[in-house]
């Protein structure tokens, strides 16, 4: 078991890691809108949204891996209604990789952050398709 870090990205804000490689496999800490400061970069959803796609990028890349590694990932919401301007970032991100995804409409996030997003991703090691 590897623990990832990137300076890029935000440090955890508790006891946890950005991201862990085990057996083939990178597992993300979910990552809100914060800079690598610590701080919420907007209050909408858009802005968030494209600075948490950006974190996990940047976790990722600690791990040597890319969104086209990513298998699964796992989406929180505050508000389903933005569920659409969220998607159309995501799909972005991701182009024409198309991981499994879930989406979770919550209460709320660390921080008051809207939005949230993890993943789990394949690491250089596990290319065995």
């Amino acid at each position: 078991m590897k623990i990832v870090v990137s300076k890029n990205a935000p440090e955890a804000i508790g006891p946890y890691s950005q991201a862990i490689e085990a057996n083939g496999f990178i597992y993300t800490s979910g990552q809100i809108a914060m800079d690598e400061k610590g701080i919420i970069v907007a209050d909408d959803i858009e802005n968030q949204t494209h600075q948490v796609m950006k974190n996990l990028f940047y976790v990722l890349e600690g791990a040597g891996a890319h969104f086209n590694d990513v298998i699964k990932t796992t989406v929180y919401l505050i508000d389903m209604k933005d569920f659409d301007k969220v998607n159309a970032i995501y799909a972005h991100y991701f182009g024409t990789h198309k991981p499994a995804r879930s989406t979770v409409s919550v209460r709320s996030l660390p921080k008051n952050a809207l939005v949230e997003i993890e993943c789990i991703a394949l690491s250089g090691a596990n290319y065995t398709f």
